[in-house]
């Protein structure tokens, strides 16, 4: 299984948040499906917004939190991650990782645990490839801060994650 959808298990039984016990299957109503697109959506404009303002340590967050709440719905499927290819084609203009950020969360209308799993695996690509970090060390950092139960009251520094 998925080390980061493990860790996204944990913190929903931690938080009380419910989902299928491992092994079983569950369903996202179209309520579900609709809250989770507005969580993307919303992650989403973070992104872009720090895409806009070119804060690299601010674009990691905001494709870290795309990715954790893609795995958030598989969670709550019940489902494990599934291997999809994670294609962007580096041209030199941030337009294109806007396109293929906005067709990957676009797709999660569908509620499917592929379309999840393809976002989850275009934001690690991205956090590789655009920004030049460490995606898995920025998830732990995120994943820390959540499971410490801080929340907003301390300012999250992903800035370790990020290579020279």
């Amino acid at each position: 299984m998925n080390k980061h959808l493990q860790q996204v298990r944990d913190f929903h039984r931690k938080f009380g948040i419910n989902q299928p016990d491992d092994g079983e299957s569950g369903h996202l109503s179209n309520m579900d499906i609709v809250m989770r697109q507005a969580l993307l959506l919303d992650c989403g404009s973070e992104t872009f917004r720090a895409i806009a303002s070119g804060d690299l340590t601010k674009i990691l967050a905001g494709l870290v939190d795309l990715s954790f709440n893609a795995l958030a719905a598989i969670a709550s499927r019940g489902d494990d991650v599934i291997a999809v290819s994670a294609n962007w084609r580096q041209d030199g203009s941030v337009l294109s990782v806007m396109r293929v950020l906005s067709e990957k969360i676009n797709q999660c209308t569908s509620g499917e645990t592929v379309h999840y799993s393809g976002l989850y695996a275009i934001c690690a690509h991205l956090s590789q490839r655009f920004v030049n970090a460490d995606f898995d060390e920025a998830f732990q950092i995120v994943h820390q801060h959540l499971m410490s139960g801080r929340g907003d009251t301390e300012r999250l520094d992903l800035s370790p994650a990020l290579f020279e």
